[in-house]
């Protein structure tokens, strides 16, 4: 029943907005009614509205997958973060990380490929402290810890072979740490000492590198490797190291002078250069930065000489030189008697047997005088001889000299000075006076290091420097322009054919798909009979909401009256303020 004033209104406007009323109603009456769970989430999310029209098996479906998804994260989020511990493994040594692992109750995981195995972040340096201490990774080679359990009881043979695998693992180490390299296999060949010098020979080794993709080694870092194989091998000279890469390519010289041609490239490039730049430098301010042109040319000697010479100086004075040894024998004889007697077999007789002596008394002084003429001639009679020789060896002077040459010295030396002409008073070029063309031709020679000797040559030569421009071309027949054009219009003819083929047949076609529906709807056949039904059924449909919605606001006018009271007084008082 509708109360008498709201249908006097009804009846006094037939014609006012009912479906804003119905509105109107509508929200009043929501306000006043209690909201449920269900509602209140409908009027939040208004997605929960259109799912709750999906069918039952489509929302399990959806309910079970959310509820996967929820889980999943939060196991990957109790997952501890795993980082690599060691990549590039070869199957030993990962399998013996792995044992390891599982006695030191790590948990690990394999990367995607399996070249890596992960640890929990807070484990890895721990872990690999643990795993150095029992020598792992071994990498693959072996070294000096061969040496570390020798067997008791092992042959000669046994041990020289064990040495030299594990000199070949620790060469193979320093080998790989250079950066292009990945992998090293180093062979050595040392035979056995004989006591026999003709019977000796003498080690070589060869080396096998496997380089990154992309990198190559330079003749010096070749030169470094042989030089470091040899070095650490008795009796082992570079040039019996060899050395290829993994494509079978020799990288050292038949030779044996790995790196030689590079290394007189540049120390003849270097001693030109520096000539030349000495020559610039001292000239430039003379006769201005752009005046003076030099070139220069060195002849340098590689070759290693070696020379020993013996001289031998002319004898010098007697009291000057050096006494090497002296010998000195003297010999003297006094008082000997003269042979006496008639030779023959009497004189060869024995000494007669000793008598004493007699003893006679002294003669009186008158026969003193009779006793000074055997005294005279007693002394007459005593005889005397003596003999000295002497023999001085003096030293040989000798000068034994041992020359080395140094390897690089410059042999002959060629420079030419070409000097531009110089501009007077009146700003025209003239050439240079004999006496300053001799000034700076000595100048040169100083700041070259000129030697005669050696056959050094110089050439200073003052000539006008030429200041014609060459004939420009033309931009079109330049090559520097013609190749930049074409290279332009590679890039423009392919823009060109993406544009034609985005406007001819991707447009469209995605043009196509974004309207399919729309697109169906319009091209079915319509006719005049179908558009009247069309319009016919909208207006029913029209008046059937119509009708819908004034049922609506009835029911609510019967149901509530004091609501929509309110509401009919809210447009009465907003009418008559307008």
């Amino acid at each position: 029943m509708h109360s008498p004033k709201i249908t006097n209104v009804l009846h006094a406007y037939p014609a006012f907005d009912l479906p804003g009323f119905t509105i109107a109603l509508a929200s009043v009456h929501r306000r006043r009614a209690p909201m449920t769970l269900q509602t209140g989430l409908q009027a939040r999310f208004p997605t929960l509205a259109k799912l709750g029209a999906w069918p039952k098996p489509v929302q399990i479906g959806l309910a079970a997958a959310v509820v996967a998804v929820i889980v999943a994260l939060l196991l990957w989020g109790q997952s501890p973060d795993y980082r690599v511990l060691f990549s590039n493994l070869d199957d030993q040594d990962g399998g013996a990380i792995v044992t390891a692992l599982g006695t030191m109750n790590v948990p690990y995981s394999f990367s995607d490929n399996g070249s890596a195995i992960l640890v929990p972040a807070n484990k890895v340096y721990q872990t690999r402290l643990q795993l150095a201490s029992q020598g792992l990774p071994r990498g693959g080679k072996v070294g000096f810890e061969l040496l570390d359990h020798t067997r008791f009881g092992a042959s000669e043979f046994t041990e020289q072979i064990t040495y030299q695998r594990a000199l070949e693992g620790e060469l193979v180490s320093s080998i790989e740490a250079i950066h292009s390299v990945k992998e090293a296999r180093v062979h050595l060949a040392i035979p056995r000492e004989s006591l026999f010098v003709r019977e000796r020979q003498s080690p070589t080794a060869s080396v096998l590198l496997t380089l990154y993709p992309g990198r190559s080694l330079n003749e010096g870092q070749v030169a470094a490797i042989t030089w470091l194989v040899s070095a650490s091998v008795a009796n082992l000279t570079a040039d019996k190291v060899s050395v290829v890469d993994q494509n079978g390519h020799l990288l050292t010289s038949p030779s044996g002078q790995a790196g030689a041609d590079e290394t007189r490239r540049a120390f003849t490039n270097d001693t030109e250069q520096r000539t030349v730049q000495r020559i610039l430098t001292l000239l430039t301010p003379l006769v201005g930065a752009h005046n003076v042109r030099a070139q220069a040319s060195a002849d340098i000697d590689f070759s290693q000489r070696e020379q020993t010479s013996e001289i031998y100086r002319p004898n010098q004075k007697p009291g000057q030189a050096a006494v090497r040894s002296e010998q000195t024998n003297s010999s003297s004889r006094h008082d000997l008697q003269p042979p006496e007697g008639v030779p023959g077999a009497l004189t060869n007789q024995p000494p007669a047997n000793a008598t004493a002596p007699i003893t006679v008394a002294p003669a009186p002084a008158t026969a003193a005088p009779n006793t000074a003429p055997a005294a005279s001639a007693a002394q007459t009679k005593v005889p005397s001889d003596s003999r000295h020789d002497a023999t001085i060896n003096y030293e040989v002077d000798r000068t034994i000299n041992h020359v080395k040459d140094p390897v690089g010295r410059v042999q002959r030396l060629a420079v030419a000075v070409v000097v531009n002409y110089q501009r007077n008073a009146a700003g025209k070029l003239v050439p240079l006076d004999p006496a300053e063309l001799a000034k700076l031709n000595g100048l040169v020679k100083e700041a070259m290091g000129y030697s005669e000797a050696r056959g050094d040559t110089l050439s200073v030569v003052n000539s006008p420097f030429t200041t014609e421009t060459v004939e420009k071309q033309p931009v079109w027949e330049n090559p520097r322009y013609l190749s930049a054009a074409m290279q332009i219009g590679q890039y423009l003819l392919i823009a060109l054919v993406i544009l034609v083929l985005w406007r001819s047949l991707l447009k469209p076609l995605l043009a196509a798909i974004t309207t399919i529906k729309p697109v169906v709807a319009t091209t079915s056949p319509v006719n005049t009979a179908a558009a009247n039904e069309a319009a016919a059924a909208q207006r029913a449909s029209e008046i059937g909401r119509y009708e819908e919605n004034l049922n609506t606001a009835r029911h609510m006018a019967e149901k509530d009256p004091r609501a929509v009271a309110m509401v009919l007084r809210s447009w009465m008082v907003k009418n008559g303020g307008n």
